[in-house]
């Protein structure tokens, strides 16, 4: 059995729930491109730009909602709470003022797209368009630089997701 993508924690009903809701989400988000992409449209590009507008009403939102102006650890602290950590399976591996670096054990987003058999190169492109909306919300801290690393829909174990504070 693959072990990659398996969430660990299932007894939690209330991360169930949003979990499926997020399974629903990358069902019509992957559907509605392959669509796009068997119409000989742009679908790459018309998916980066809609999900990373979406991005960048969701980093004004968190920006609203920070403690305190500017600093890593109050937009560490705003944008992954501890259901966002729970439902994503995620370990914060360093969390300073200069740098906000997180690991990814299960993304609901995956689980949908390898159920509609998405596979390959395909899968690797809507993992990193859905990735545009992190960089949506990056886009709106001009201290903060977002960085993708290794990610679940290569087969890897993790996604390795980093903020890093902009050097002067």
């Amino acid at each position: 059995m693959c072990t990659v993508n398996q969430p660990k924690n299932t007894s939690n009903e209330e991360v169930n729930k949003v979990r499926n809701a997020i399974i629903h989400r990358g069902t019509w988000m992957g559907l509605i491109l392959k669509e796009a992409k068997d119409r000989g449209l742009d679908w790459e590009a018309m998916g980066r730009a809609a999900i990373r507008e979406t991005g960048c009403i969701h980093g004004e939102g968190i920006k609203s909602r920070m403690d305190v102006p500017g600093s890593m650890v109050s937009f560490g602290n705003t944008f992954f709470t501890e259901d966002v950590r729970n439902i994503f399976e995620i370990e914060v591996k360093e969390l300073t003022e200069d740098v906000l670096k997180l690991e990814y054990g299960h993304c609901p987003l995956l689980t949908a797209w390898k159920s509609l058999g998405f596979e390959g190169e395909f899968l690797e492109k809507l993992c990193d368009i859905a990735m545009c909306g992190d960089r949506g919300i990056e886009s709106k801290f001009d201290e903060f630089d977002f960085e993708l690393g290794k990610t679940l829909a290569e087969g890897h174990n993790v996604c390795e997701v980093s903020f890093y504070r902009k050097k002067d």
